[in-house]
This record gives C-alpha cells, sequence and structure tokens, in this order.
C-alpha cells in the first residue's frame, strides 16, 4: 500500500527494494525556503542494519501488509521475549532485537500490540503510558521553588525520570513510554 513518506509513523514498516523496515523514528521538517522533507529512521528486519533516509513530504513510499494484532507478554528465557495471543493463545517468540529498548517498560501480563510479517514479529508498540512505583529519589530541599523544578528518581524498572519535588520513595506514578517523561501520580 503506497502512502506519502509525510504519514510514516514510529513502528510502521516499509519495504523498499524487497526489504522490510520498520521506523523507529520520523519527523517532518519544513524549512522557510525549500521543499518540506521527511527524514526517517529505520532498521532493517532481516540483518538489524540502522539506515536513514529522507524524502520529499509528498513522495509515495511502499508500506507493507503487516497484521497487528494485541498480544500479553509472558516471560524471557534464552530464545527471546514470549507472548500469547488471548483469544487463541497462540504463542509467540520475539527475538531480543525487535523488543530493543522497550525491554525495560515489559511486565508479566502486559498486553502489547506486535505487528507481524508472514508469521514473524517486526515490530512492538507499547502502551503510551504505564504506571511504575519510585524505589529512590532525593528529598526535597527547604526553599526550592516549586516552579519548575524536578529532581531525578529511579522507578522499578531501572528507569530514571524527573518528577515534581512533592514525589517521594513508594509512589506510583504514570509515566509517558515514548519519553520517559512523567504524567501523573497514580490514581490507585
Amino acid at each position: 500500500m503506497k502512502v506519502i513518506a509525510s504519514q510514516v509513523r514510529k513502528g510502521n514498516v516499509l519495504e523498499i527494494d524487497d526489504k522490510l523496515y520498520v521506523v523507529l523514528t520520523a519527523q517532518n521538517f519544513h524549512p522557510g525556503k525549500g521543499t518540506p522533507v521527511t527524514q526517517v529512521d529505520m532498521r532493517r528486519i532481516s540483518d538489524g542494519t540502522k539506515v536513514s533516509e529522507r524524502w520529499k513530504t509528498t513522495e509515495q513510499v511502499e508500506r507493507a501488509h503487516v497484521e497487528e494484532k494485541q498480544y500479553q507478554f509472558l516471560y524471557e528465557d534464552g530464545e527471546g521475549y514470549h507472548f500469547m495471543e488471548p483469544e487463541s493463545y497462540e504463542q509467540v517468540a520475539v527475538h531480543p532485537d525487535v523488543i530493543g529498548d522497550a525491554k525495560v517498560y515489559l511486565q508479566d501480563g502486559m498486553l502489547v500490540h506486535l505487528a507481524t510479517h508472514n508469521g514473524v514479529a517486526i515490530s512492538i508498540e507499547l502502551p503510551q503510558k504505564m504506571t511504575v512505583e519510585i524505589t529512590e529519589t532525593e528529598p526535597v530541599v527547604k526553599g526550592q521553588t516549586a516552579s519548575s523544578s524536578y529532581k531525578p528518581a529511579m522507578v522499578d524498572n531501572g528507569l530514571r525520570v524527573m518528577v515534581p519535588p512533592h514525589i517521594g520513595v513508594g509512589t506510583r506514578i504514570v509515566i509517558n513510554t515514548e519519553d520517559n517523561s512523567y504524567v501523573e501520580r497514580a490514581k490507585d
């Protein structure tokens, strides 16, 4: 299926010269003078090679036919990461290269979207927001202005997140999985 380059998003799978590429980042640039372009960083699925490509935003690119389904994360072992399709109970093992940096977010029973092409998992899409617990943070310094001062904190999955001063150890917070940013205090 052909789409224009400006519609390409992170996680999309493109077919270029009979090879499949998963999009890692996609940015549209509109310079004051000249033609708007789309800069795309991709990973070739067959061998994991990273490639950068730049197209005019109106150019046509081929999006591969990919089946996207919701899967539940089960466990990780020597073969890779194992997921189960909740309706058919069919299990699929996903290579660690496909998971990439997303591995820190995976929790038992978590629901994710896996894109498969000819029965092989080629990309993963995490929920946009996720609840984590603060395991370590600095104490509040009196006299610090509350306006925009954030402090570093470690969360239970090993990530470092900047949080407001009133957040302490043991507090559950919601973070954005795209950029590890603090969203809000968890409501549970």
